[in-house]
């Protein structure tokens, strides 16, 4: 293994502890094989609102903002950090984004995945894919159950009653 991947090898495993748990480093680096690293600068757009996705991210540097669109305002509704994944969910389910996804700073570091390579990963490295694939549902069950708090604060906020 050269520097350079030595050095992508660490990174992965030091940022994306719970993908990489259940993968030797060999796997982890046989994984990289079927990714690109894709670099950003400040406020630079990775996805928009209503393209449907053909790639998600693993960051593995830096941090994309979560942006709603009103008119010409923009306005963040979250932020995802090194090790998390992003873009999965229209990757997934094909339908159009959301939300716009933007660079906070410049240096965020992405892992991409596309469609061709991940459905190469899944024929050549099912132990991979699989564990890739899991990884995408604890990631969205995560999401799933942090806004289902998070809708149930605004409904005590705005109603002022209790949780029942």
């Amino acid at each position: 293994m050269n520097h350079v991947n030595s050095q992508l090898l660490q990174q992965i495993k030091d940022t994306c502890p719970e993908f990489c748990a259940a993968l030797t480093d060999d796997e982890v680096v046989r994984f990289l094989r079927y990714t690109r690293i894709r670099e950003l600068g400040a406020q630079e757009i990775v996805a928009n609102i209503g393209e449907i996705s053909d790639r998600f991210y693993l960051v593995i540097g830096g941090a994309v903002k979560l942006l709603q669109v009103d008119g010409e305002r923009e306005f963040e509704v979250g932020q995802l950090e090194p090790g998390s994944l992003v873009g999965e969910m229209s990757f997934f389910d094909r339908q159009p984004r959301t939300v716009r996804l933007k660079a906070r700073r410049s240096g965020v570091r992405l892992l991409e995945i596309n469609r061709q390579m991940y459905n190469r990963i899944r024929i050549e490295e099912p132990y991979i894919a699989t564990n890739l694939l899991e990884f995408v549902v604890r990631s969205l069950d995560f999401l799933v159950r942090h806004l289902s708090d998070e809708n149930a604060k605004l409904h005590k906020q705005v109603t002022g009653l209790g949780y029942r």
